[in-house]
């Protein structure tokens, strides 16, 4: 990042307005939705990790039962929920149900571990991150502007 910074020292302050950037404000969403599962009783917070309790795994075979739907709003917020995750090669296996359920639920791949979204998924993104143990393997981004999304409008069904 210093070294982009040198070379390009406006090309941050464009990222930070694209949302490429963790800001404060994704941080307080994942946060929001980190606290809200725990008091939810879903989610744990054991030796330093969040852990899926028995509630929370009830719910997640409830939404795998269900297909994995993620309740949808009548307006688009205009902004995606991009997904972005490094899972070591010795953990394949996980890598590849990571990427099956993220296609089940209606994400779409825009490059191997890159996935988007194009509405609010935190209590699903913060679950699947305790359920598949991935916790800082998974980044997820609140975007508000993506080069070439007409596709992806197109694909949503967002106008």
């Amino acid at each position: 990042m210093l070294g982009v910074a040198m070379v390009a020292p406006n090309i941050l302050g464009a990222m930070g307005k694209l949302g490429l950037l963790p800001g404060r404000r994704q941080k307080e969403i994942v946060n929001r939705a980190r606290d809200r599962l725990i008091v939810q009783g879903l989610l744990k917070r054991e030796n330093g990790f969040l852990r899926l309790t028995p509630k929370g795994k009830a719910a997640i075979r409830t939404l795998e039962i269900r297909g994995f739907e993620i309740a949808q709003p009548r307006r688009w917020d205009g902004k995606w929920r991009v997904l972005i995750f490094d899972i070591p090669e010795y953990r394949k296996s996980l890598r590849d149900k990571v990427r099956r359920t993220l296609e089940t639920i209606g994400f779409v791949r825009l490059q191997d571990s890159v996935w988007v979204y194009p509405h609010d998924c935190e209590d699903f993104v913060a679950l699947l991150k305790a359920d598949f143990k991935i916790g800082k393997d998974m980044l997820y981004m609140i975007v508000e502007e993506l080069e070439s999304d007409r596709h992806l409008k197109s694909h949503f069904g967002i106008h």
